[in-house]
């Protein structure tokens, strides 16, 4: 379950509607602060990694010989090798304990911002913004195949990767968050 750049506004839509929906937080300014730095952490999030998955890339490529006459298993090693570097990038690898650091973070960000009150537990708010992530990563596929099946459907084909394509994904894919009541 993994966070691309292009889920993150989605997601950041889904905490901010959830926290909204929840009766057990008031958002002080509306949705879209709320949403807006859900946004950031995610984003700061997704960019560590990939900036850890870049550095593993990078000393696979520089090793890449070494590792053909050893026979090595790429993949295996690259996921030794994140796994040893992930400290340094600020990293979880575990998504379960990473999706709850950054529902922390984004709870305390929040907080802080004064764009939510709460008399409730704050673990319960914390739990509202983790559930909002986590669900929503685990109806992204069903999500995609729906998507896909109605740009399947039209007589006209679409070719993935232009730019007629992406606009028609990206419309259809908000039309479905929005029938599912995700954004």
């Amino acid at each position: 379950m993994k966070i691309s750049m292009k889920t993150i506004p989605h997601i950041s839509n889904k905490i901010s509607v959830d926290l909204a929906k929840s009766g057990s937080v008031t958002l002080t300014r509306g949705l879209e602060p709320v949403a807006h730095e859900a946004e950031k952490i995610l984003a700061e999030s997704v960019k560590r990694e990939l900036a850890l998955e870049e550095k593993v890339n990078e000393y696979l490529e520089e090793n890449e010989e070494e590792i053909e006459f050893m026979l090595a298993d790429e993949r295996q090693l690259f996921f030794m090798i994140k796994k040893k570097l992930a400290p340094q990038f600020d990293v979880i690898l575990d998504y379960e304990e990473r999706f709850s650091d950054i529902a922390h973070k984004i709870l305390d960000e929040l907080y802080e911002e004064d764009l939510i009150h709460f008399d409730v537990n704050e673990n319960r708010v914390k739990n509202i913004i983790y559930n909002a992530i986590t669900s929503f990563l685990a109806d992204t596929s069903e999500i995609e195949d729906a998507v896909m099946e109605k740009i399947r459907s039209y007589k006209r084909k679409f070719i993935p990767g232009t730019d007629e394509f992406e606009i028609l994904h990206e419309k259809l894919y908000r039309e479905e968050l929005m029938k599912r009541g995700m954004e």
